[in-house]
């Protein structure tokens, strides 16, 4: 190998070892080189969830979006029309006074925030909480429902005998409240099975958190943000550069300054400095010594910030202007508005009601509510508005004039009022004439022959 040869190899060798990026064939840790967390914890997504306004928007608006009303728990499946029964208006009441579906809406984001809740039956039958529930006999005896984070949740004891039907499922649970909250007195308590609901996509404490896909994109975009902000900080703050003369006399310069020696004279410039820039002075006067500034010039955060943005809108199946709503007068399509309520009324149908009616078999199972076919009826969110239903029936209305020149109605007049949102005009009271009547009543005179 020739003199050149080895200071090419040498010098390769050492950029090799400044950058490994540059290397063929090196293996990256992009979270390393990212800053981002290898292992991700509950920890992690409570604490973005609290301080990251996008990551909380995001749970919030699915959760309002499934849960805009509450549902009603009827005895079966409603035909057309449905009048309440007595058990069914006893429950309503009921949960209405113990704030049961508000209870679940709240489990319902803790879960998306930790991958899995817990809701705490407090059941009124006399046994404390690790024991297993006695039979009641009314949904009275719920008295109160319990949200828990995933973080306060554990698994005290497990079922390991490969004999038993429930093998591998909890014994019971430790909930401590303190691992969360900061409450003076907080709740230690172990908790049976029977009086808790794992709340999650597969009624396991083993699902993934909503926030896990794009917690990336998270960091990313506090990283932006915050980068923007301290660079524009640094630009309103101003900080002088002072450069002393060469033949500034140091000792003439702290006289001027009212310190003792020249020592003393960075310190005291840094003070003047610091009075000028939080405007205790106005201007301040060097003498020997030249002022300038160092402009920081930051490029535009926003095309940075918004692929940041729409990974995470994507990572939760958001329409991105719904998650962040309107940005410069744009409004979210139809299309959008359409794809987001297919999306909740999915979650729905496949999440929120087994878990809802997990909680109604319990309620069955410890007799506070009787057997029955229950069915959770929700107002479904792909309902068209008024001012939609009312277009509708007027285009109906259009086809029914076009059609009258044929001589024929496309719609009854109750169509159109069922799809403007409107019951059906009742029957129509026939009134009987004179003659009907002489004929009902027997006066009809005889003919004459």
């Amino acid at each position: 190998m020739s003199i050149m040869q080895r200071i090419v190899a040498n010098s390769v060798g050492r950029l090799a070892a400044l950058f490994p990026m540059l290397a063929q064939g090196t293996k990256h840790n992009f979270y390393a080189d990212f800053g981002y967390p290898e292992t991700l914890t509950f920890a992690h997504y409570h604490t973005i969830y609290s301080r990251n306004g996008i990551a909380r928007a995001g749970v919030a608006k699915t959760v309002s979006r499934v849960w805009q009303s509450n549902p009603f728990l009827l005895e079966a499946q409603p035909e057309d029309s449905h009048e309440e029964t007595a058990i069914e208006e006893q429950i309503r009441r009921h949960f209405d006074a113990i704030r049961a579906w508000q209870m679940m809406a709240e489990v319902e984001r803790r879960a998306l925030v930790g991958g899995f809740a817990g809701l705490i039956l407090r059941i009124a039958d006399g046994r404390s909480f690790d024991q297993p529930v006695q039979r009641v006999g009314s949904i009275e005896s719920l008295v109160e429902v319990i949200p828990a984070w995933s973080g306060q949740l554990t698994v005290a004891a497990w079922n390991e005998d490969p004999m038993s039907p429930d093998y591998g499922k909890p014994l019971s649970y430790q909930f401590n409240e303190s691992a969360i909250s900061n409450n003076a007195k907080p709740r230690s308590v172990t908790i049976h099975p029977d009086r808790i609901i794992v709340w999650s996509d597969d009624a396991t404490m083993f699902c993934d958190s909503m926030l896990q896909a794009g917690y990336n994109d998270l960091l990313t975009l506090e990283k932006v943000s915050g980068a923007g902000g301290e660079g524009f900080w640094k630009n309103a703050k101003n900080a002088p550069i002072i450069t002393i003369e060469p033949e500034a006399d140091l000792r003439s310069i702290a006289t001027g300054l009212g310190v003792n020696g020249p020592e003393e004279v960075a310190d005291k410039l840094n003070d003047v400095v610091e009075d000028f820039n939080r405007g205790f002075d106005s201007t301040f006067v060097v003498k020997g010594m030249s002022v300038d500034t160092l402009p920081v010039t930051l490029p535009d955060p926003g095309p940075f910030y918004n692929v940041a943005l729409q990974s995470f809108a994507a990572s939760i199946n958001i329409p991105l202007k719904i998650l962040v709503g309107n940005q410069t007068g744009e409004r979210a399509s139809t299309e959008d508005s359409a794809e987001w309520d297919e999306t909740c009324m999915s979650r729905r149908a496949n999440v929120t009601v087994p878990n809802i009616m997990a909680i109604v078999r319990r309620l069955v199972q410890f007799g506070a509510l009787p057997e029955r076919d229950w069915f959770v009826d929700w107002t479904p969110l792909t309902e068209s508005s008024p001012s939609e239903k009312l277009e509708n029936a007027t285009k109906m209305a259009a086809i029914n004039s076009q059609a009258y020149a044929a001589g024929e109605l496309v719609f009854e007049v109750d169509e159109i009022r069922a799809a403007a949102g409107y019951e059906a005009l009742a029957a129509p009271i026939e009134t009987e004439t004179d003659e009907e009547a002489d004929a009902a009543s027997g006066l009809q005179d005889e003919e004459v022959e």
